[in-house]
């Protein structure tokens, strides 16, 4: 009786700072839902060659079974023997008449996010068209732009850039800030004052100003140029709001003990410090990435993206630019998803920012 009695006034188990925070992130009915699109658009970007493409998933030729759809994801990943035989990019007849016996598994989507589809390349289906003809149809879901080029392929594509810009920048943003932040408010003095000045230095440049100067001194400007250059140019507040965390986590107890211990600075900085610093951090990382696909659907918009062919949004809202009455779906397609990705990294940074409060956490006891 007694021992049944010690169990039920034992207290349950805490689950920690982070448990408590995903706890109160998931009684927010919109974070949740933007956290599933933003999962729902990473499937996309991972497997979109299998949704649309004119590339088989899987492929039997000459007794050989080959992945050319994995030419979407990095050029040399599709087998050279297709150009050695001259496929020219068009599979489903060539793959019959040079092997009679060959067989495809093909992507849910015929068309291409690089080329316009040909008449009669897929057998008794016409070729898309251009121009103001190119409204949404049964064949080309969101239209075609100005030269051909399919739409929704070109979304479904572009989907890796959109993510892929703001994942990788803002993890670079990331690296860079939260070192200097740390540097600059763990150690203190001169190194503190120096740092410092050079975030004040770089904030006193406007971004815009800054990326524009980096474009154009790159001769031809890739993805991961534009990944890089809203990466480094994005670091300060992070490094601010780092910066301030660790010179307030230095003075606590569990430091100064760390110190006792003979624990080096290193390894207290990002061991003990970092991790307690964290929370407040991925908050401004997380608004940093819909800044990031903001920052590159309008570069490509103004023409100072990655150079052709590049299936981004924003070269979809500047191939709509000319004749916006016309090719009204340039617009309206590309523009949506742009505002329903930024909205939901920002709807996820709120939640997080609610979440990681610690005056709700000591509401909610």
């Amino acid at each position: 009786m007694t021992n049944d009695a010690q169990l039920t006034t034992e207290p349950a188990a805490s689950r920690g700072f982070w448990g408590e925070a995903w706890q109160r992130f998931r009684r927010r009915k919109l974070g949740m839902a933007a956290m599933l699109f933003v999962v729902f658009l990473c499937l996309v970007a991972t497997f979109a060659p299998m949704i649309v493409g004119t590339k088989p998933i899987v492929c039997k030729y000459q007794g050989k079974i080959y992945f050319p759809a994995m030419g979407y994801y990095v050029r040399s990943w599709e087998n050279p023997i297709f150009r050695k035989d001259r496929f020219r990019n068009t599979y489903p007849k060539n793959l019959k008449k040079k092997d009679p016996e060959s067989w495809a598994l093909w992507p849910l989507v015929y068309q291409d996010p690089y080329r316009r589809v040909r008449d009669d390349e897929w057998p008794g289906r016409p070729g898309n068209p251009s121009g103001t003809k190119g409204h949404p149809s049964g064949l080309n879901f969101f239209g075609t732009d100005q030269v051909g080029f399919d739409v929704f392929a070109q979304l479904v594509h572009g989907t890796q850039i959109a993510l892929s810009v703001g994942f990788i920048s803002m993890s670079i943003a990331g690296v860079i800030g939260i070192t200097i932040g740390a540097l600059a408010g763990y150690l203190g003095g001169w190194v503190d004052v120096v740092l410092s000045r050079v975030i004040e230095l770089v904030m006193c440049i406007p971004s815009l100003v800054l990326i524009l100067a980096l474009v154009a001194m790159l001769d031809e400007v890739s993805n991961f140029h534009l990944m890089a250059i809203v990466g480094i140019t994005s670091w300060t507040g992070i490094a601010r709001l780092a910066r301030a965390e660790f010179m307030k986590l230095k003075q606590m107890e569990f430091i100064v003990a760390a110190r006792a211990m003979g624990a080096s600075q290193w390894r207290i900085m990002f061991r003990h410090v970092l991790r307690n610093a964290l929370a407040p951090i991925l908050v401004p990382i997380t608004f940093g990435i819909a800044a990031a696909i903001l920052i590159e659907s309008g570069l490509s918009y103004l023409g100072f993206g990655a150079s052709p062919p590049n299936p981004s949004w924003g070269t979809l809202l500047k191939s709509g630019r000319s004749a916006i009455q016309q090719t009204w779906w340039l617009i309206v397609f590309p523009g949506t998803a742009i505002f329903l990705t930024v909205l939901a990294y920002n709807l996820i940074g709120e939640g997080l920012q609610e979440a990681t409060d610690p005056r709700l956490r000591q509401d909610s006891h």
